[in-house]
């Protein structure tokens, strides 16, 4: 994988030294409450998702760096590739609180992850789900080309109670089907 780079942030692949880092941010109750699924992530479940979903290919998943210090903010990654379809399911979170809340990083890390998708993976569509509360990533994902689908939704029932999950999605303009003979 290669290293992804934008105005605020850059994008290197994940590695079992940010094992830990996962952990206490995806532990986070900031981060935690905008997940579909809640519980606690340790650092076996961690090893597991390492070894099974990203080094196996299944997952493509990165370290977001904010770019002026180089520091670690979160991850971004592709989960549910289907190769023959060309899509892939998008997710992210920011996981140190100061690096939240309308600077920009979450915005520019899903263009430059569709970007990716599109250019390197040659994918066709990239999909992701949403809480309803969740309005800041909603807003955010709207600047990223993503729109909703108006004809897809489902209910979960979070720790706070039911939620509306929103299905958005960003289809690949350039997109050819290859032919077969």
């Amino acid at each position: 994988m290669i290293e992804l780079n934008g105005e605020k942030i850059k994008l290197k692949p994940i590695d079992s030294t940010h094992t830990d880092k996962i952990v206490h941010w995806r532990n986070n109750k900031e981060v935690v409450k905008n997940f579909i699924y809640q519980e606690k992530l340790t650092v076996e479940g961690h090893e597991k998702w390492m070894r099974e979903k990203v080094k196996t290919g299944k997952v493509i998943q990165f370290i977001i760096y904010e770019k002026e210090e180089g520091r670690e903010i979160g991850s971004a990654y592709f989960r549910d590739i289907h190769w023959e379809k060309r899509e892939a399911e998008y997710g992210i979170f920011i996981g140190e609180d100061w690096a939240r809340g309308g600077k920009g990083y979450g915005t520019e890390t899903a263009e430059k992850m569709v970007e990716y998708a599109f250019n390197q993976l040659r994918l066709r569509r990239v999909y992701l789900r949403v809480i309803d509360t969740n309005e800041r990533a909603i807003r955010s994902y709207e600047k990223a080309g993503f729109l909703k689908i108006e004809n897809r939704k489902e209910e979960v029932f979070l720790k706070d109670g039911p939620h509306e999950v929103i299905f958005m999605e960003v289809i690949n303009p350039h997109y050819k089907k290859e032919l077969t003979i």
